[in-house]
């Protein structure tokens, strides 16, 4: 088959697809509802990326580069499919403007939503304008105005970094782990401690998941040299004193409550499944997982389907991924849809 490809967000995911197709000669419209290139990490201002510590400008940016400047490559920004018909090796996407993109198969890689901090309003979010967000500090640093205080615009001297905001909360209907929050906190604590020395860093958690080949780099170094303290606790609610933020719950190692003061609260927010993803599941025809994600089917004997033939899915449409598995997995889509061939109608088979 030798179709175009639609492929459906431009993130990390999207834009690995659209680099192998691509490259292997076919051709392939790339659609983003936003009106640039790059996903979450330049869409929300993310800072160094886990693990290599490499700015998300920087190599973000040169995957949008090689994207945009490949012939093969058709790039359509501020732009939503609004229907998606016919069969496998001959659709027809027509977008939102009226234009019409036929295409022999797509691939969705619309990626994921933040969790809102609002539905968390126990921890102090929405309340104090010192409680913040992952995404919020990621902007501050990346921005290069530095961590400080959106109240006053102090240098904070303690911060607290409260996990699983967002994650593993049956209450609020989260049942997932998000995978790389405690990696990224744990970042993003050594970043803080770079540039404010004497500050004091902690990190509240239920469990700690520095999943893989992370826990020695974060886990472990973030203790050990950058000397961020690790406190297994149940936060019950983030208030305030009048001067400062009091995190309030029980410290569950030493069985007892705990109230200690800080200048800054992150809240460590989890991935929730985007946003459009009801539109986006009636739109191109696909089942939706448990979760709201977008149901993939086994990777044992298939590669990146959906529920809808000639339909392919690839990073953190899925659910909660890494960036670095993302990109991996739209290489992978792409494979799948360089390869695929549809299945010969009755009639055809006949012949």
């Amino acid at each position: 088959m030798s179709q175009p490809i639609l492929i459906v967000g431009g993130g990390p995911a999207g834009l690995s697809a659209a680099h192998a197709a691509a490259s292997a000669g076919r051709k392939v419209t790339l659609i983003e509802k936003e009106d640039r290139l790059g996903g979450a990490p330049i869409l929300s201002g993310y800072a160094k990326l886990v693990p290599s510590h490499e700015w998300a400008s920087d190599v973000i940016g040169a995957m949008v580069k090689r994207v945009v400047d490949n012939p093969n490559v058709t790039v359509r920004t501020g732009a939503r499919v609004q229907s998606f018909d016919g069969t496998p090796g001959a659709f027809t996407a027509t977008l939102k403007d009226g234009g019409k993109v036929e295409v022999g198969s797509a691939i969705l890689t619309t990626g994921f939503t933040h969790f809102d901090s609002v539905n968390k309003p126990e921890w102090g979010f929405g309340t104090y304008p010192d409680v913040v967000t992952t995404t919020q500090l990621e902007q501050m640093i990346s921005s290069g105005k530095g961590v400080r205080c959106p109240s006053d615009g102090r240098k904070p001297d303690r911060v607290a970094i409260l996990l699983c905001v967002g994650s593993r909360d049956r209450q609020i209907g989260r049942e997932w782990c998000s995978k790389i929050c405690c990696t990224v906190s744990a970042n993003l604590a050594m970043e803080i401690r770079e540039e404010l020395p004497e500050s004091n860093v902690y990190i509240y958690y239920m469990d700690i998941r520095t999943f893989g080949l992370y826990e020695g780099e974060f886990y472990w170094g973030s203790q050990e040299e950058y000397k961020v303290k690790y406190i297994k606790a149940r936060i019950a609610e983030v208030t305030s004193d009048g001067k400062r933020l009091l995190v309030k719950g029980e410290d569950t190692l030493v069985k007892r409550p705990i109230s200690i003061p800080f200048d800054m609260v992150v809240h460590a927010v989890g991935m929730d499944p985007n946003v459009d993803n009801m539109t986006i599941s009636s739109v191109f025809g696909v089942k939706l997982n448990k979760y709201g994600y977008i149901e993939r089917k086994n990777t044992y004997t298939t590669l990146c389907e959906t529920s809808r033939p000639g339909v392919f899915v690839a990073g953190s449409a899925t659910g909660p991924e890494t960036i670095d598995d993302s990109i991996a997995q739209g290489s992978a889509a792409a494979m799948a849809a360089l390869t695929f061939v549809p299945a010969k109608t009755p009639a055809e088979a006949a012949e």
